[in-house]
């Protein structure tokens, strides 16, 4: 099996193919799929799922995938890697941390929202154009449409969640990918909130969580929160006392704690640590 890795903060490439069938990979890296024309069969992680015009498909470094076309196909792949977000203001990074970390999606075109899809072939068509191009703020503009492709995405998952579930879980996905969401919402993590978005009684939700996770809720919730301070304190220059305040801790101090609790050091030595 190959394995893909990805050496810049991101890749464009247009691709056109009347027969090919590819080998299954994995990626070290984020892959957006856009289909400009053609028909065929993508394969992820055994799932087969057809694929035609206008059709947007996520791909995650977990991914073993591989695509089989059937007529004359051009793809436009977005790829990323985590040195893309060192890029990114604050509400991009959210974003994209969004998309990282809900590869729990189900399979398949993540486009619910069929208005949507002529502005993603717009953006994909203007980057194919900047791309080849040499016009000035050429860097500027290509992050600015791609960053456009990433909110469409963020829009389409979370509408994907809400059209499935319907108060309804037939597995943990949905509260997990409603934590991811909500991470930054402290009001909608508790409890009785995350109960309430899915017609469900507090207790009953606890206890699947555990059942399917190992975890309690809140231990889920500190976990995951850790695991983005660490992007925080590796990936951008905010104070410590900012990513505190940001992640709904009282101050400092108890974002110290906390993460000496779960690492074993401050945030500040873990930063230190880490970019030395």
């Amino acid at each position: 099996m190959e394995v893909h890795n990805l050496y810049s903060a991101y890749e464009l490439e247009w691709f056109e193919t009347q027969d090919y069938t590819a080998k299954a990979r994995k990626n070290t890296f984020f892959e957006m799929v856009f289909v400009m024309e053609g028909t065929g069969v993508q394969i992820i992680n055994e799932h087969q799922l057809p694929y035609a015009p206008n059709k947007l498909f996520l791909i995650f470094p977990e991914d073993l995938h591989s695509f089989e076309v059937q007529s004359l196909s051009q793809f436009f792949f977005i790829r990323f890697n985590n040195d893309y977000l060192k890029t990114q203001n604050s509400q991009n990074i959210r974003e994209l941390e969004y998309i990282f970390n809900s590869h729990n999606h189900l399979p398949g075109c993540i486009l619910k929202t069929v208005t949507d899809k002529p502005f993603i072939r717009a953006a994909v068509e203007a980057l194919i154009r900047e791309k080849e191009n040499n016009s000035p703020q050429k860097e500027q503009i290509i992050q600015q449409l791609i960053n456009t492709i990433i909110s469409y995405a963020a829009r389409n998952l979370t509408l994907q969640e809400k059209e499935v579930f319907k108060g309804k879980i037939s597995s943990v996905m949905p509260i997990i990918n409603y934590l991811h969401q909500h991470i930054f919402e402290p009001e909608k993590l508790k409890v009785n909130c995350i109960a309430g978005a899915f017609n469900l009684s507090p207790k009953y939700v606890g206890e699947y969580f555990r059942k399917h996770t190992g975890e309690s809720l809140q231990q889920y919730i500190m976990l995951y929160k850790l695991k983005l301070i660490e992007s925080r304190l590796l990936l951008t220059d905010m104070r410590i006392n900012e990513i505190s305040l940001e992640f709904g801790f009282t101050d400092q101090s108890h974002l110290n704690r906390i993460f000496k609790r779960y690492k074993g050091t401050t945030p500040s030595s873990y930063r230190k640590k880490r970019i030395t």
